[in-house]
């Protein structure tokens, strides 16, 4: 196996297993916000997948329609529409969620679609080089947008811990320390840089490895922010927030304390 497809292996199975994990959740919750996230990672899950399929056999136009749909377009969005239900609320959330799946078929059918120019012999296809204008227009605009509210959403919530140092329970059970949920908020807003960044920084062969290696650094920042807030089951119930505390903050003490489900 090559450096491209062992990397590409290691993206899919770390998105795979981080799309399980909301899936779950979502399951047993059925909150909005959890199924967004599940919605993004499986396609992030996609294209991974994608590339993976370049580093054993090349790029050809199938898996790179695939890679730049649901890698550079839509993946983050839906990431991103989960950070609106808990910053927004469910109502403007679900709004958002709706109007994103309208944009994700229109961008669906436009990739299927557009004309492409030869892919190169080697090395990551650019954009720029295979399609028109409106593909490269809705990647920009997919993931500055995405990006940007992800990014802001996780500074705005640890800004708010680090100023009002406000803990997710109260009363004498056992908390998920404020430190540690702006730990898990840190993670997601440099996981989700690192994401941005692609393979920026390299040109030509050296681009396709480099994104591979941010690929995975970036999503295994996700995964661990998602993880680091989840300690060790105790054995005292802790007291749920309150409805007016910060929905982040909420949201990470329920993945600290709700217990898991037993199979059957």
């Amino acid at each position: 196996m090559t450096a491209i497809g062992a990397l590409g292996a290691t993206a899919t199975l770390v998105a795979a297993a981080f799309a399980c994990c909301t899936y779950e959740r979502w399951t047993a919750r059925h909150r909005p916000h959890e199924l967004a996230w599940t919605q993004a990672l499986v396609m992030f899950t996609l294209a991974s997948a994608a590339y993976w399929s370049a580093g054993a056999i090349g790029w050809h136009d199938w898996n790179f329609r695939a890679f730049y749909l649901f890698g550079a377009i839509v993946n983050v969005p839906y990431l991103a529409v989960g950070t609106v239900y808990l910053l927004a609320g469910e109502r403007i959330g679900a709004s958002v969620h709706r109007w994103l799946h309208l944009a994700a078929a229109f961008c669906a059918g436009a990739i299927v679609f557009a004309p492409m120019s030869p892919l190169p012999s080697s090395g990551l296809p650019q954009g720029k080089e295979v399609f028109g204008v409106g593909p490269r227009i809705m990647a920009a605009v997919g993931s500055g947008v995405g990006a940007t509210v992800l990014i802001a959403g996780a500074l705005w919530s640890v800004w708010t811990l680090v100023r009002s140092r406000r803990r997710p329970a109260a009363g004498a059970a056992p908390t998920v320390a404020p430190g540690r949920l702006a730990v898990t908020n840190v993670l997601i807003a440099v996981g989700s840089f690192v994401l941005g960044l692609g393979g920026v920084f390299y040109t030509g062969n050296d681009a396709e490895l480099a994104f591979g290696v941010f690929l995975v650094v970036g999503i295994t920042l996700l995964f661990t922010g998602f993880l680091v807030s989840s300690p060790a089951p105790r054995a005292v119930a802790a007291v749920p927030p309150a409805a007016s505390d910060d929905p982040f903050m909420a949201e990470l003490w329920s993945i600290a304390h709700e217990p898991r489900s037993k199979s059957a």
